[in-house]
Parts: C-alpha cells; sequence; structure tokens
C-alpha cells in the first residue's frame, strides 16, 4: 500500500504512542500500531494491533463487550490521525483553489475533497451498518461492527495521508 511509514509518521505526531491507559479495567495502548508501523509492517497487518493487544491484556478481554471497547478505543486513535490528515490536506487544497492552482470544472479541489469525505463517512456508515446485519441479533454483531469501524476509519485515514503527501 506505500502507506506504513506515512500512518506511522501520524501516530506519532499525533502522540499516539505510549504508556497504556487503564479505563475501567481496560487496557488500551497504541503502542502495538506504532511497533507494526515502525517495522514496516503493511496497512492490513497493522490495522487492529492495538486492539488486539487491548484485548489480550484487559481481563475478559475476549467477551464481546469488552472487544467493542478495545476496538472502538484503536478507532477513536485513527479518527484522531484522520482528523488531522483531513483538515492538513483541507488546508492545504483550499490554499492552492485560493491561488489558481489544480483548478477544475468542479470547482476546485477543497469542495471535492469535503463531499468526498461526506460521502465517505455515509459508505462507512451503511458497510458496517450491513456487516452487523450479517450476524443477526447474536453476540457477534456488536464486535463485527465495530471491527468494520475501526478498519475503514484507519484505511480512510491513510489514504487522506497518503494524499497529503503528494501536496
Amino acid at each position: 500500500m506505500g502507506v506504513t511509514r506515512a500512518a506511522a509518521g501520524i501516530l506519532i505526531a499525533l502522540g499516539l504512542g505510549g504508556p497504556g491507559a487503564a479505563q475501567d479495567g481496560l487496557v488500551f495502548s497504541p503502542d502495538a500500531l506504532v511497533a507494526c508501523f515502525g517495522a514496516g509492517g503493511e496497512a492490513d497487518a497493522c490495522i487492529g494491533a492495538a486492539a488486539q493487544a487491548c484485548i489480550n491484556a484487559t481481563q475478559d478481554g475476549f467477551t464481546p463487550p469488552v472487544m467493542v471497547r478495545c476496538f472502538a478505543a484503536e478507532q477513536g486513535y485513527w479518527d484522531a490521525a484522520l482528523t488531522t490528515a483531513y483538515q492538513a490536506l483541507l488546508d492545504d487544497l483550499a490554499a492552492q483553489d485560493a491561488a489558481g492552482q489544480g483548478a477544475s470544472a468542479s470547482g476546485g479541489r477543497a469542495p471535492a475533497l469535503r463531499k468526498m469525505q461526506r460521502n465517505w463517512v455515509a459508505y462507512r456508515d451503511a458497510r458496517c451498518d450491513y456487516e452487523r446485519s450479517l450476524w443477526g441479533d447474536g453476540p457477534d454483531a456488536g464486535p463485527a461492527s465495530a471491527v468494520c469501524l475501526m478498519a475503514e476509519t484507519a484505511r480512510q485515514a491513510l489514504f487522506l495521508e497518503e494524499q497529503l503527501a503528494f501536496e
């Protein structure tokens, strides 16, 4: 995918590495993500590494409620990375649009980015709702949805960071 170094840069720049947080018995730390990307791991192998470490380190970690919380915790870190990359890319594109660079028939690249991001949110939510539906009302529906939200958020954060690297 070619974004592993950029992803590690996002995580480290955001200060997302560091000691784990034990909150209500949940043991979450993004250290496994940082280590995976730092070792040259590919995105698909690294996404979920911190959540899995959280599940392994938390008492009763292999229960659906704990799994959902661990996946949601990692999603929060990816969401912070996504927000940072999105805002930086939006600022760059808006400045370029204002300077007349990259003009297109669609009215500029910053508005196109905004539209893409809004549509991506709708896609992510629909995709993860579908993923949840595959599990019916069973106990694994929550973890399946949480994994989907985490993974899709991670992929979008990596995509935006990759786009930012081209600017």
